[in-house]
């Protein structure tokens, strides 16, 4: 065994031009008989198992010491601060023990946790908590998120690295966050010496418990005891090879030979391996920033070895331009050459070269692919003029957006492999929609990776807050008039009789146009600047997600009057929206948008959010929600400030179609698996006042096919 000497260690690794896992982590890890860790969260102890190097690591009787986070609220934190040390304790159990139960409880997840637990039972890994605390006040401020790891080896040499890391299921991902890594060694320079026992001395000082303004405290006994019952003593080496298999089945499908490096994440490389298993046709549901077109593009470069011709549908130009970007970017060998359809791109149409396009591949030829958004897919120039059959892949992102009445003329191409994506895939209140779906691409591929697998590894943990408004007198009645015409249509449909689907479709269309009611309630505009002046600070990036112009404006301008300097985003806008977003993402402040948390528009390091846009559709916040809870340096925590409008009284409407359910399925959904239990407390309060079984409400939803245009 080489020891850690051995080894030719550079003093900084660059992610890009290095590969930090085969040139430092691994090799070091193999020569390693002690390894001391302080990682982000709990969870995340999952990925510092070098998988290719740990039975040897046990086997020479090496032993870890991790030091991590938990997620828990101010309240929890300020117990410790006020002296209620049981509270506080019995918070942290409960976080622990959630946190086992979700690992346990993934699909994805349930092998590496099973290997954690033996390695905790047989003594090779003993993890402790850390949290910061004000010195003064002993209030926290932040997460404890030190980035620091020392390896030791038989001879008492030590490695020391600090740096940003993303570690995954081979070691550590290039294209995670990484920026670079720093590494100092024991036997070098008196410098390094000095750095390497420095970090030694601040690490024990962390696992004792002596270093100013942080608590370390030993991980809950019962949590640990729950963990431990679930260690597979005998069989855990079986599990690490059958990781190791699906790491090296990961990087088969993710790398081009001479592409940059990319790591499948456990959910995507078991959902391409499913995929596959199921005759490559289904769609995957998984959350929003989770990773679905790296996971398609993968299955894309399978295709086009297969001599296929890939044919990708987007919902709109903004999607067409990114995934142009992105199929640039990872198909590098074998490279496409790639026909653009719709978002201004009219090549296809004039030089009627989609048939050729799409025609069968011989083997060598040069490979070929269509890209389309989906407004242009379902007209009959396209359809007439696609060359379908077996060997087209299609592709949709976004799948449910296929399914409205006019998109889903596209599922009448023949087509072979299928693969549809969608963090929402079932159309809400459109059965026949979602069955389109559903029936095309052949159904889910189980099991679904839901945006609370995510958190916290790929998305960040959040704080949600309800504000409560109410309709004008004017608002309210307008309601109650279209309410009155909803419960009088809906009486005729339950009692059958007439033309059925022209009723429904009349239904559809009116409870739309009521829900546009609470979107554009008026009480949001004054609501918008008082949760301004209450919680925003220098610094911050604070996005006001408006519903209409008509909302956006006055909102805009009492912030500007007020002294906030707000910027603004959305399509019918003056200035450049890509310099606005990047602007907003440099100098953070506070963004005053339309739809630019839908889908397509990325802005990772958004902090807090205020949604006064209102939706009966469920994929609508969620997607909201995903994109606001995106990973960024230095964002431990997302907050979300939700406009949740209460009617004036109850009312008698059909089950599903009132307005307080509406917006509770809404809040619900946004508060269940946030950090703050509370707010899932007043909810209950609220839905409680008005006699509603509030555990049912997210079941709840309505289809808007307004975008579809």
């Amino acid at each position: 065994m080489p020891d850690l000497r051995d080894l030719r260690l550079r003093t900084t690794y660059h992610k890009g031009q290095d590969d930090i896992a085969e040139e430092f982590y691994l090799p070091c890890m193999s020569c390693a008989t002690r390894y001391d860790r302080a990682v982000g969260f709990f969870s995340s102890t999952i990925y510092i198992l070098a998988w290719h190097a740990i039975r040897d690591f046990v086997a020479r009787n090496g032993r870890m010491r991790i030091i991590c986070s938990p997620v828990l609220s101010r309240e929890d934190i300020d117990a410790l601060r006020d002296g209620y040390t049981d509270r506080f304790d019995e918070a942290v159990a409960k976080k622990a023990e959630e946190d086992i139960n979700r690992l346990l409880g993934d699909p994805f997840l349930r092998k590496p946790a099973t290997v954690l637990a033996s390695l905790v039972a047989a003594g090779v890994i003993d993890v402790r908590l850390a949290f910061l605390v004000d010195p003064d006040e002993g209030r926290t401020r932040r997460l404890f998120h030190d980035k620091l790891g020392l390896f030791f080896d038989a001879n008492d040499d030590a490695v020391a690295f600090r740096g940003s890391m993303n570690e995954t299921w081979s070691g550590l991902s290039s294209d995670g966050n990484l920026e670079s890594v720093d590494v100092f060694v024991s036997w070098e320079d008196p410098r390094d010496r000095d750095r390497v026992h420095t970090e030694i001395e601040y690490f024990d000082r962390l696992w004792d418990n002596d270093y100013p303004a942080v608590v370390v405290r030993p991980f809950p006994s019962v949590s640990r005891d729950q963990l431990i019952s679930a260690a597979d003593r005998e069989g855990w080496t079986r599990l690490v090879e059958e990781i190791c298999e699906e790491i090296d089945l990961a990087e088969r499908l993710a790398q081009a030979p001479d592409g940059p490096r990319r790591t499948l994440r456990p959910h995507q490389s078991s959902a391409l391996s499913t995929w596959l298993e199921m005759g490559r046709r289904g769609i995957l549901e998984h959350a929003t920033g989770s990773g679905k077109t790296f996971t398609a593009l993968c299955a894309i470069r399978e295709s086009l070895s297969r001599a296929e011709v890939p044919v990708v549908l987007v919902p709109s130009d903004l999607l067409l331009t990114q995934w142009h970007d992105e199929i640039t970017l990872t198909l590098t060998d074998p490279t496409p050459d790639v026909l653009l359809c719709g978002g201004g791109n009219d090549r296809w149409r004039q030089e009627s070269l989609l048939r050729p396009w799409t025609r069968h591949r011989p083997d060598g030829s040069r490979p070929r692919l269509v890209l389309s958004t989906m407004q242009t897919a379902c007209t009959d120039a396209f359809l007439g003029a696609i060359s379908d059959g077996e060997h087209l892949f299609l592709v949709a992102d976004e799948v449910h957006r296929i399914g409205s009445t006019k998109h889903r003329r596209t599922l009448s191409l023949n087509a072979g492999p299928r693969l549809g994506l969608s963090a929402t895939p079932h159309r809400y209140g459109d059965p026949v929609g979602t069955s389109a779906i559903f029936d095309f691409f052949g159904g889910l591929v189980p099991p679904p990776f839901t945006l609370y697998d995510a958190i916290p590894e790929i998305l960040t943990p959040y704080f949600y807050y309800v504000h409560q408004l109410h309709l004008s007198d004017t608002e309210q009645a307008e309601w109650d008039e279209l309410s009155e015409e909803v419960k009088r249509l809906y009486a005729r449909i339950q009692q059958g009789g007439g033309n059925l689907q022209a009723l429904e479709q009349r239904l559809h269309l009116l409870l739309i146009r009521r829900a546009r009611i609470p979107k554009s309630a008026e009480a949001k505009i004054p609501l918008a600047l008082e949760v301004i002046s209450r919680h925003y600070a220098p610094g911050q990036k604070w996005i006001l997600y408006c519903d209409s112009l008509q909302q956006l404006r006055p909102v805009y301008d009492q912030l500007r009057e007020a002294g906030y300097a707000p910027n603004e985003y959305h399509y019918n806008m003056a200035g450049d929206r890509k310099e606005t977003l990047r602007h907003f993402d440099t100098n953070g402040g506070v963004l005053v948008s339309i739809r630019c948390l839908d889908e397509g528009v990325d802005i990772p390091s958004v902090t807090h959010a205020l949604v006064l846009a209102s939706s009966k559709n469920p994929r609508e916040f969620i997607q909201r929600r995903g994109r606001i809870l995106r990973k960024a340096p230095g964002k431990s925590f997302a907050h979300l400030h939700d406009a949740v409008v209460v009617p004036q009284r109850a009312g008698d409407e059909p089950p599903g179609l009132a307005i307080l359910e509406n917006e509770l399925a809404r809040a619900i959904e946004f508060g269940m698996h946030a950090e703050n239990p509370s707010s899932i407390t007043d909810l209950e309060r609220i839905a409680a006042r008005f006699g509603l079984d509030w555990q049912n409400l997210v079941q709840g939803g309505l289809e808007d096919d307004d975008t579809d245009e």
